[in-house]
């Protein structure tokens, strides 16, 4: 995208201040770097299919594939600032049901059953975990939560009220509340992938104890522990110097001018849905109804809220945090081509946790959950036998490939 397609998107949607025309040309010269090569896909793609068609596909899309339909028992908790968390729990079938029976030993009651709490990453929510959702349905107990700001909770009021930076340890101490609320009792394994996994390491770093007495197992799935400063998300040198040094403040002005962005979103919608392929997937087969799924996703978070959220990540540090893993089972996975959390950051994640199991997955972008579901789904479903989430004998679906996967 080039300095005159933002100003268009502006003299669209009104006039604006000088300020914020600056700021948008800016936001163009960096964002531009990024979109090359998406743009020169959808220009081709203008070329040779018509809008009207691109609409209908979309909508045709929307309809086929209601990835992200499935829902649990909704509840809410509150964080320390009062921000309204919401999550849902997806309980194991009852004993006469499809799932296998929980033994009660001598004559008492059963145990409280191992709890799964699986945490989402930037700009998406909890139904970016569709497939693992719908393969572990009834067989063990899930909870799936949106993060501050984003999906059905609530916008972190000490950033709306109070302008308080946003944090990876507000985000800990968020998944602490959460936990508290939906899992009062029983073992826990965390799954985070991505922002979800850096929110599991701040809650180790400020409640070690909760994670020494409670969690059995962790999952770490295209995260990292930091350094993300250093990520150059596949761009050449000057590129990524030039991002790194404008985009931080481009995001600010533009968070503050959310409606005229959100329109101008909407009007190059096509455009930065090539970009969010690019960073999402990596592979060329993903079934298009995924891609659009995550597109959808994404484009559901507000500028304001992507403005928000962006310091946190070069501020992120919690490589010390991993030491409380070391006496559990883990489970480190990405993809590798993840342009935004290479998987040299899993890899140290590895290194620094020798007991872990590191899973590389060929031709995998950074939303590695969607697009080779299987190979997620069963890596995890490994990883909760080891802890006796459920016998090694039940049967967890692996609900196929995002190139050939049927909803549930």
């Amino acid at each position: 995208m080039s300095e005159s397609g933002v100003e268009a998107i502006v003299s669209a949607t009104g006039d604006a201040a000088g300020n914020w025309r600056r700021a948008t040309g800016i936001a163009g010269a960096a964002i531009g770097v990024i979109a090359a090569g998406a743009a020169a896909g959808v220009a081709l793609e203008r070329m040779t299919v018509g809008r009207g068609m691109r609409k209908k596909a979309r909508l045709a899309l929307d309809s086929a594939g209601p990835y992200g339909a499935l829902r649990g028992t909704p509840g809410r908790a509150y964080a320390d600032d009062g921000t309204e968390l919401y999550y849902e729990v997806d309980d194991v079938e009852p004993e006469g049901g499809s799932a296998p029976r929980r033994r009660r030993l001598f004559g008492r009651k059963a145990p409280a059953p191992v709890t799964v709490v699986f945490s989402h990453g930037y700009c998406l929510t909890q139904d970016s975990w569709h497939f693992q959702r719908a393969a572990l349905r009834g067989v063990v107990r899930t909870v799936h939560w949106d993060q501050r700001s984003h999906g059905r909770s609530g916008h972190g009021v000490a950033q709306l009220q109070d302008g308080v930076p946003v944090s990876i340890d507000q985000l800990g101490r968020d998944l602490k509340a959460v936990v508290d609320a939906a899992v009062p009792e029983g073992p826990v394994v965390l799954v985070g992938h991505s922002m979800g996994g850096m929110t599991v390491m701040a809650l180790a770093a400020q409640f070690p104890e909760f994670v020494r007495e409670r969690v059995v197992a962790t999952a770490f799935v295209g995260t990292s522990s930091g350094r993300l400063g250093e990520v150059n998300y596949g761009l050449p040198a000057a590129g990524v110097n030039a991002v790194r040094r404008v985009l931080p403040g481009v995001l600010k002005v533009l968070g503050q001018q959310a409606t005229l962005v959100e329109k101008g979103r909407r009007a190059t919608a096509e455009l930065f849905a090539g970009i969010i392929k690019r960073y999402s997937f990596s592979s060329r087969d993903v079934d298009p109804a995924v891609a659009r799924f995550a597109e959808r996703m994404i484009e559901g978070t507000t500028i304001d809220v992507v403005a928000e959220f962006y310091p946190a990540f070069t501020e992120h540090d919690k490589t010390e945090a991993l030491a409380f893993f070391r006496d559990m089972p883990v489970l480190v996975l990405a993809g590798v081509g993840d342009l935004v959390t290479p998987s040299e950051h899993s890899e140290a994640i590895a290194d620094l946790l020798p007991d872990a199991e590191l899973v590389l997955v060929p031709d995998a972008g950074h939303l590695v959950m969607l697009e080779h579901p299987e190979a997620v789904t069963d890596r995890l479903a490994d990883l909760l036998t080891r802890v006796g989430a459920f016998p090694a004998g039940a049967t967890v679906g692996g609900y196929g490939s995002s190139s050939t996967a049927q909803p549930g």
